[in-house]
């Protein structure tokens, strides 16, 4: 398809892979971003009104969301009523050519245009079709509304969020929307695998209950195998100490002793060797049954000094530990450590600043190609091109 489009094709480990992005908000988008970071050739196909996130403000960096721009580089947009014959004549066309397709419509919801993975499926039997919702395309879940919100509640993540006495919390960002996006783009990937030795595409389907249960791990593995319902522990590790803020002299430090020899490392930098051998402290789950004598110790000392004083000496004598940054403190950790957080996407007046993908190959590097599109960008040549015949490579996808 890029051959005749403007802009270069991408070179990425995925490149000469189409992606029909019928998904918005933000899980579909996170995983068709992921693609396009990788080389994929992503098709953002919207409503006539747009991705909801183009409103979701403030913030905003040039009159535009901060949420769109974060979960769309690398994409080309084109604005299409489905309701309108032609503009659905031109998606339907779209997901015949494509090598995946992403949707995030309610369970069904695509059906009326002919765009349900059965009916695109006849006439392209490699695609790869990813259905991401909220619970599942069943008859139980199929009619709820898939809010990450929602899905924070009903998962149970809440009921562990929050200090001990206090209300539930829901995370600071959409957790389950990102997940069930990572979950949507290894579903892609794996397809994809299996596609070459059969030839065939597969209906791939990811929902966020789903995502949530599984990205619980510990604590859903608590219940299941063990019987235990978890309960909300502030800060609090339920199976390891110390694994929390501890008060410095002036703010806390996160400290994790993962493992015995951690802990005895950080008596020795603390200046407190009686701790080592003390029967109650020795294992991790002598530590963890102690924990309300073993705190107010460690306190004790940590009060003595700064917080980045102590993170110094104990990140140096071996033993993880971190101050609780703001956001702007944590990309400006990751610049001192040379992780290179922010990349620039696009040139000029159109350029960028945007987070890096987190996925470092040796040989076939993520790129930064295209800035987030405004809304019908690529309309006019993308119209053009799905009104032509197909490319041969196209049709060799759809054989």
């Amino acid at each position: 398809m890029t051959a005749d489009l403007a802009d270069p094709p991408g070179g990425g480990p995925l490149a000469g892979l189409l992606v029909a992005d019928f998904s918005r908000i933000l899980a579909g988008p996170y995983a068709t971003m992921l693609l396009a970071d990788l080389g994929a050739e992503v098709v953002k196909v919207e409503g006539p009104g747009g991705d909801d996130t183009r409103t979701w403000q403030p913030p905003v960096r040039d009159g535009v969301a901060t949420y769109y721009l974060g979960v769309n580089r690398n994409k080309r947009s084109v604005a299409l009523d489905l309701k309108d014959p032609a503009d659905a004549q031109l998606a339907r066309e779209l997901a015949r050519r494509a090598d995946v397709l992403v949707e995030n419509f309610k369970p069904g919801g695509l059906a009326r245009f002919g765009l349900d993975y059965d009916t695109v499926a006849t006439g392209n039997p490699g695609l790869v079709y990813a259905s991401i919702s909220g619970f599942g395309s069943g008859p139980g879940g199929r009619a709820l509304p898939g809010y990450d919100l929602i899905v924070q509640a009903i998962s149970g993540f809440m009921s562990l969020t929050g200090d001990t006495d206090g209300e539930p919390y829901r995370a600071g960002v959409a957790l389950f929307d990102v997940m069930a996006g990572m979950h949507a783009t290894i579903g892609v990937l794996a397809a994809l695998n299996s596609r070459r030795e059969t030839g065939q595409g597969q209906h791939v389907e990811v929902n966020l209950l789903s995502s949530a249960l599984s990205g619980l791990v510990n604590q859903t593995s608590a219940f299941v195998a063990g019987g235990v319902v978890p309960f909300r522990m502030g800060n609090s590790h339920p199976s390891l100490f110390p694994y929390e803020p501890l008060p410095c002299a002036d703010g806390e430090l996160i400290v994790t002793a993962g493992n015995d020899g951690q802990f005895r490392r950080l008596c020795e930098v603390l200046g407190l060797p009686e701790l080592r051998d003390d029967p109650r402290f020795l294992r991790n789950e002598d530590r963890t049954a102690h924990r309300d004598e073993l705190r107010p110790l460690l306190v004790e000392r940590l009060r003595t000094r700064p917080k980045l004083d102590w993170f110094r000496d104990i990140i140096a004598a071996g033993v993880p530990c971190g101050p609780i940054n703001t956001i702007d403190q944590g990309v400006a950790f990751a610049e001192e450590v040379g992780l290179d957080p922010v990349v620039t996407v696009g040139e000029g007046a159109a350029a960028v600043p945007s987070v890096r993908n987190p996925i470092t190959f040796s040989a076939t590097a993520a790129e930064y190609r295209l800035p987030p599109p405004t809304l019908d960008q690529h309309g006019v040549e993308l119209r053009r091109w799905l009104g032509e015949p197909a490319h041969p490579a196209d049709e060799e996808r759809t054989a």
